[in-house]
């Protein structure tokens, strides 16, 4: 059985192939090395579905958010080396998931857009150019992440409509308080100002979340997209729910500073079974 797994920092996705071609899918915890030990990593990968196939496994292609250095791919690689201990690991980016679910053996630009951001120029094959991408405090434009920010802290500082303002403590008993008790004390900050992102996109009627989405497209396309050699003239692709479920406000960003937006979707998932099982 071949195992691939695409993983952000909100969410992971499983899917098993055996060897007549059949598929089996698990949506489980996301990982990232950057803010997770190769030990936290280990326990929550003792899940019912990866143990019941581990002696079945033969190769695991690993796509990750953090793994784009030696030193965050060896962790991630030993960590399933000891649950898979029979099989092949392979662990790559996950903007090389992106770009092989979105453009396949075709040249083009793919970018990500959940709750954190990415993009990527690729050539068909290879990865030729990459944005840095220093995560949701010092980027991370157009993200979950990046557009929660913006939203808590208007909500902090009276920046928004005072109507919507009262939406969101009805729906949520916020607080100044629990704000900054979430950002500054718990774990994974981003998620949790990501987590907004729901009742951003439920509310675009309103000009300021539409904006906020607006705005935010357009910081990333002027610091990613727009920073690659001949941009206007390459298909633009995108995965994540932030780009997913918002995908007329990004059509529109993208519209107005001439770039052509080819593909969006969800999840890279469906575009590396494809392109693994064809390589079976």
């Amino acid at each position: 059985m071949r195992l691939i797994a695409d993983s952000g920092s909100s969410k992971t996705d499983w899917r098993g192939i055996d060897e007549q071609g059949q598929v089996s899918q698990f949506r489980g915890v996301g990982f990232n090395p950057y803010y997770q030990t190769p030990e936290e990593m280990a326990t929550e990968l003792n899940d019912e579905f990866l143990l019941n196939l581990k002696e079945d496994v033969k190769s695991v292609h690993y796509y990750g958010a953090g793994c784009s250095t030696p030193i965050n791919k060896a962790g991630v690689v030993k960590t399933l080396q000891n649950l898979f201990s029979q099989a092949e690991i392979h662990v790559d980016h996950d903007l090389l998931a992106a770009a092989r679910a979105t453009c396949g053996h075709d040249a083009g630009i793919s970018c990500i857009l959940g709750t954190g951001s990415n993009s990527c120029d690729y050539d068909g094959k290879d990865i030729i150019d990459s944005r840095p991408s220093p995560g949701y405090i010092l980027g991370d434009q157009g993200g979950g992440g990046y557009i929660g920010k913006k939203f808590l802290r208007d909500f902090i500082n009276d920046d928004m409509p005072a109507s919507l303002k009262e939406a969101v403590i009805e729906r949520f008993q916020l607080t100044a308080e629990i704000i900054q008790d979430n950002v500054y004390r718990k774990p994974f900050p981003g998620r949790y100002m990501a987590s907004f992102c729901r009742f951003i996109t439920e509310h675009t009627h309103d000009p300021y979340c539409y904006l906020l989405y607006y705005n935010s497209f357009q910081d990333f396309f002027k610091m990613h997209v727009m920073r690659y050699a001949n941009f206007e003239d390459k298909p633009v692709s995108f995965v994540g729910s932030v780009a997913f479920y918002n995908s007329d406000i990004l059509r529109k960003a993208a519209a107005d500073l001439n770039i052509h937006v080819h593909l969006i979707l969800e999840s890279p998932i469906a575009g590396l079974t494809l392109y693994h099982k064809n390589n079976l």
